[in-house]
């Protein structure tokens, strides 16, 4: 007889180091010596009538140079909320015009090995998710937090923008980058996190066989003496490890049958969470859509409750 699967009972088998939290105040007491530099380029072929389209260019970790949209209303009431799209494992950077249109200043994030951020580094997808993964002083994804959470210091630095009302989002690698930075910069006034990958990864590289995941998988088959090693640098990237740093009101909504980023991580990262505001939405019958079209209103109705921007 088969045993019903219950992925709220799950847990985790993720465990935070010691000397997580002095790790990452190394990294980040690093990248704040680096100035951000950062430039605006306008691009009147994506701009319209209502949006103004521009193209970011600011400066990162390791000499990397980081790209991203940005788009404003035209017709403004300044300053303005912010809302960051973050972007999933395969997919490029939103252009985000609807959201300028419902009244914020839209970014569109792109780390590092993203269209436009990848001249400096582009390890390729399938790719990122094993690059340098027994070391995490190298990992791929040391660079690619800091890039992310640098949109942040970005917003606050412009004049258009209220730095009291910066919203966060994203699917997948999205969500992930959601709860790292909501993590990461306590300016963030609220977050929303679908399907969130990078979360309970030792447990979902079991949990699942699909990529990105599979990645590592692929490489143990390689190099199988390398577990140790890698469920060490995982320990301290793994978003359930920054759970309880966030305390911005946040959605998290999960698929009961996603095959890509296994609920059960989902149940483990949200129960971390230290926000006193959380809501979580498991949806049966979905995989890692998270019935995200159907939880686009849920999200939106969030956002405008407290960020109040004011549509065009």
């Amino acid at each position: 007889m088969s045993i019903a699967r219950n992925p709220s009972a799950y847990g985790t088998s993720v465990v935070k180091p010691a000397d997580f939290a002095a790790f990452w105040a190394t990294i980040e007491a690093e990248a704040n010596t680096i100035p951000l530099n950062a430039t605006l380029t306008p691009l009147p072929l994506r701009s319209t009538d209502q949006v103004e389209v521009f193209e970011v260019h600011y400066d990162s970790l390791d000499n990397v140079h980081i790209s991203g949209w940005y788009c404003l209303p035209r017709q403004r009431t300044e300053p303005l909320p912010a809302m960051v799209v973050y972007p999933g494992y395969i997919s490029e950077p939103t252009l985000p015009k609807a959201h300028a249109a419902k009244g914020y200043a839209a970014f569109g994030a792109a780390p590092r090995g993203k269209l436009r951020s990848n001249r400096h580094y582009n390890p390729g997808y399938p790719g990122l998710l094993a690059h340098n993964i027994i070391d995490r002083h190298t990992y791929g994804y040391k660079g690619f937090y800091v890039d992310a959470w640098r949109v942040i210091d970005f917003l606050q630095s412009r004049p258009e923008v209220d730095a009291n009302r910066i919203g966060i989002r994203g699917g997948s690698q999205g969500g992930a980058l959601t709860l790292l930075v909501a993590a990461m910069r306590p300016a963030v006034a609220a977050a929303a996190a679908g399907a969130p990958y990078l979360t309970g990864v030792i447990d979902a590289i079991d949990l699942t066989h699909t990529y990105p995941y599979q990645e590592i998988n692929d490489y143990l088959r390689q190099h199988p003496e390398s577990r140790p090693a890698i469920t060490e640098t995982w320990s301290y990237y793994d978003c359930i490890n920054f759970a309880d740093r966030i305390r911005c009101p946040i959605l998290v909504n999960i698929g009961l049958q996603d095959n890509v980023c296994p609920p059960e991580t989902g149940y483990a990262l949200f129960d971390g969470i230290g926000s006193d505001f959380k809501k979580l939405y498991a949806y049966e019958g979905h995989a890692h859509d998270a019935n995200s079209y159907a939880h686009e209103a849920v999200v939106d109705a969030f956002f405008q409750e407290r960020l109040q921007p004011i549509a065009q």
